[in-house]
């Protein structure tokens, strides 16, 4: 595999994200809060006059954040809107050095959900992360209501 990969940290793991995916990496100066948007989306910044929705990746994947993201984030376009990945840390641009393994046990469902594989990088491995994964957030609970069960939707389209 001769792909540039972007590396990351998210929840203390080695994160990679497909360099042709990542439209820049910026410095993300204030979030604007969504009122009643999913606890994952952190709000709204700017970049170069066009709106962002900003994801929180640990929160996406349902952990609790330990301490503050990345003031860096990547961002991806997924048809047609702009969304900022934040992230503990960006790393660097490295190659990958395989094609991607399957992701091995142990990581938990919400790695495997996000999780393209896992490729081998200098840096050593690194799960190649699914952006349109990452940015749908976590699954949504299951509401009970008059003894039905229905999955409610969370629509990230504007």
């Amino acid at each position: 595999m001769n792909e540039l990969l972007v590396m990351t940290r998210i929840a203390g793991r080695r994160a990679a994200f497909r360099a042709v995916e990542i439209q820049s990496v910026i410095e993300i100066d204030s979030i604007a809060p969504v009122p009643r948007a999913p606890d994952f989306i952190s709000g709204l910044t700017a970049m170069r006059s066009r709106s962002l929705t900003v994801i929180d990746c640990r929160k996406s994947l349902g952990l609790v954040p330990e301490t503050a993201p990345d003031s860096r984030a990547a961002v991806v376009e997924i048809e047609g809107h702009l969304y900022a990945l934040q992230v503990d840390k960006v790393e660097d641009v490295t190659d990958a050095l395989s094609e991607p393994d399957p992701v091995p046990g142990g990581f938990g469902e919400s790695w495997e959900r996000v999780a393209l594989g896992m490729v081998e990088t200098e840096q050593g491995p690194a799960l190649l992360i699914d952006i349109t994964r990452m940015v749908a957030g976590p699954p949504s609970r299951i509401l009970k209501k008059a003894g039905k069960t229905a999955e409610p939707s969370v629509s990230l389209s504007r």
